[in-house]
Order: structure tokens, then sequence, then C-alpha cells
């Protein structure tokens, strides 16, 4: 089972399950710890590879990993310790993973908060995807990944951002990075389903401003669908709970509460 970590409230009924991105690990985190704890029951993980998970893989997960995989490793957690249903914030590659739950199983979801959320590649993330693709196997993955880093996470202030999804990244290996980066053969399909497909479970984007390749698609989304709500942080990039964890925490919070 991945790895996770409970944090319970004494007095609170309700859960919220963090989900990181790509490289990360529930780490990512760790500026919500503290204001989320005192409200509510939390419940961490860290996903297939990553973080204090990266031991499992060779012994239990076969070679090729799909999105409906992974997602049910998450659903194995939330079986085990009897997690009732939940509202659940992602980050990045971890927005995907959460509305796939959602849509495997929306029982389980009371609410998402998706930050930096992924809805649609657009010309230049499927330019990237190509070419991590094509050199996958001939580099060495540190150097695309990093190269990833920089272009989605590109100015001074997402340096803490990216330097943290960086360091966390040297955690795996060649062989866990190509089984995730086969991934992104899927996202196109799965997030053109998405967005056929609209859920009725309530929904906050939080998203930088200066989040280029992916605030327009979420701007699109929100327009369409009412049970979604977009906050926009100014001078913030991709990874917006570690950028600007102040207001991110009380767009979250807010929005949360008034799920419960």
């Amino acid at each position: 089972m991945l790895y996770n970590k409970r944090y319970i409230h004494p007095n609170s009924s309700e859960w919220v399950v963090f989900i990181h991105g790509a490289g990360g690990s529930s780490v990512v985190w760790y500026k919500q710890l503290k204001e989320f704890k005192a409200h509510f029951n939390l419940l961490m993980i860290d996903l297939r590879g990553h973080g204090k998970s990266i031991d499992l893989s060779e012994a239990i997960w076969k070679d090729e990993y799909t999105f409906q995989e992974i997602t049910m490793d998450i659903i194995e957690v939330l079986d085990f310790h009897a997690i009732p249903p939940a509202h659940f914030a992602g980050v990045s590659l971890g927005t995907i993973i959460a509305r796939n739950l959602a849509e495997m199983e929306p029982s389980r979801v009371k609410s998402m908060v998706l930050a930096g959320a992924v809805t649609r590649l657009n010309i230049q993330s499927r330019v990237l995807v190509f070419l991590g693709n094509t050199f996958k196997k001939g580099i060495p993955y540190m150097w695309l990944y990093s190269l990833f880093a920089f272009i989605i996470m590109p100015r001074k202030q997402h340096e803490e951002s990216r330097n943290l999804f960086i360091n966390e990244a040297k955690k795996l290996c060649q062989k866990e990075f190509i089984r995730w980066f086969k991934l992104t053969k899927d996202i196109n399909p799965l997030l053109k389903y998405f967005k056929e497909k609209a859920i009725n479970i309530p929904t906050l984007y939080v998203m930088g401003d200066q989040d280029l390749m992916f605030l327009e698609p979420v701007k699109n989304i929100v327009e369409k669908q009412s049970n979604s709500i977009l906050k926009i942080v100014e001078k913030c990039g991709h990874v917006v709970n570690v950028e600007q964890p102040k207001l991110f925490n009380q767009y979250a919070l807010t929005f949360i509460q008034g799920q419960t």
C-alpha cells in the first residue's frame, strides 16, 4: 500500500485528502499542514514510486502505469482507513488524479480544491511531451525533469516551488520516471473526456496568474461549469500552494468549510 500519514482532529468528522503531482511527494503540502489540521482530519499520500512510496514500485507495480491503477492505489488507502466521503486537494498532475477519482467513485468526493490544475495540454505542453517521449530513454531523467520545471516555473518567484519539486524528483529512478512519463499519452484523451462529462461536485480552482501553460483552459472550464469557482492569485506561478500559501489556504479553507 502507498505510504500515507493521517492527522486526526479531536472534534471534526471532515476529511481532506491531499494528492501531489508527478515528481513531488506529500512534502509539497507542508505549508498547508498547520492550518488545515486545525480544522479537519487530514490524509497525506505519497503516490507510487514517489516520496516514501518509492521502495514499493519494483515489488508491486507492473511496468505500464495507467491513471485508473494510480487512482485505485488511493482508493485502497481510503478503504484501509475507512475514510468517509472527503474533500480532495490536488496540485498539478494530482488534479487529474483527483478528478479521475471523482469520475470513478463520485460518492467518495464531497468537493475538490485543484491548484495549478491541468485541464488541457496546449501547444507548448504538447511539444514538451513530445520531446520528453523522444529523449526519455536516452538522457538522464533529471535533465528532462529540471528542464520541464524551468519551463513551467520560469520566474524568480517560482524558485522555491521549482526547487522543491526538483529535489523530490531526485528520489525517483530513471525507470520510474519513464513509467510516469508514459502516462502523458493518456492525458489528452482523459482531459477531453472530463471536459465532455461534467460532474456535480463543487470544485475550487486556484491558479497563479503566471501559470501561462494551464490558466486559460481552466478559465474556459469554469465559464461552463456552474459548480466551479476560480481564484486567480497575482504574481504567482504553477504551484500556488507553495508560492502563495497564505492566499491558497484562505481560499481553500473557506471553500471547504462552505461544503461541510
